[in-house]
């Protein structure tokens, strides 16, 4: 039996009304459950990128890459490298804090290299940036305090290095390669 693992998916879709409605109800009615979703501008202002986290097996995510890349929105789709992708995920969070608990909570945010971006009397806001298994080993030492609010964004990833394979051809010609053009028939 084949395992689930978690994949990072990114897309540069048309930036469009309606783009990220169409992709994510093409992943729920598949089945995926999103771990994580982010939108966000590129270089380029025709161009939006989503970064997804999934989890599925080796033939489901295949299929589900597939399904992506003909939607008429989709320029481009490609699976993130574990080893080769940087990937970041912020979180805004608040505790309950007082006179008693406030250096150990500064202690553990020094650790983390978390800013306290609000300190009010009663409470402390934290931001942190960093790989999602910093964000979750920052959260279970948290736990044992009062979180009031947290907010997470999901992960963002880019490759690391230059130009990379899934970058180097025009848009048009990789959209070319994957669909055949209107009016024109399969081969």
């Amino acid at each position: 039996m084949e395992s689930n693992q978690r994949r990072v998916i990114s897309l540069l879709v048309d930036n469009q009304s309606g783009v990220l409605a169409r992709v994510s109800s093409l992943f729920c009615r598949r089945g995926f459950n999103i771990d994580s979703l982010t939108v966000s501008a590129t270089n380029d202002p025709t161009v939006s990128r989503i970064t997804v986290s999934v989890s599925g097996t080796e033939k489901e995510l295949q299929q589900l890459i597939l399904q992506t890349e003909r939607l008429e929105v989709t320029r481009q789709v490609f699976v993130l490298n574990e080893s080769t992708a940087l990937e970041r995920e912020l979180l805004l969070l608040k505790v309950m804090a007082n006179v008693t608990n406030r250096a150990e909570l500064r202690e553990i945010a020094g650790i983390y290299k978390a800013k306290i971006i609000d300190l009010s009397p009663d409470s402390m806001v934290f931001e942190l940036t960093g790989r999602p298994e910093k964000i979750d080993a920052f959260l279970k030492l948290m736990s044992d305090y009062q979180i009031l609010e947290q907010c997470r964004t999901g992960v963002t990833a880019l490759e690391r290095g230059g130009m990379h394979q899934h970058m180097q051809k025009p848009a048009q010609e990789v959209r070319e390669a994957q669909l055949p053009l209107p009016g024109t028939r399969c081969r």
